[in-house]
């Protein structure tokens, strides 16, 4: 969950790229859009892992 600069609230899954000082670089994987978070600015958040078959 984020707060952007407006205050608006919202929920993705995203793969993380990298991160530099206060900023995360990732994935959106609703939209396969890049973006960018303020660490600050992370509400909450989860890490999900993957099933991955042979």
């Amino acid at each position: 969950m984020y707060q952007d600069k407006s205050g608006k609230i919202s929920q993705r899954k995203i793969e993380v790229m990298g991160i530099r000082g206060d900023h995360i670089r990732a994935t959106c994987l609703s939209t396969g859009a890049p973006r960018v978070f303020l660490v600050a600015n992370i509400l909450a958040w989860q890490t999900i892992s993957e099933k991955r078959y042979a």
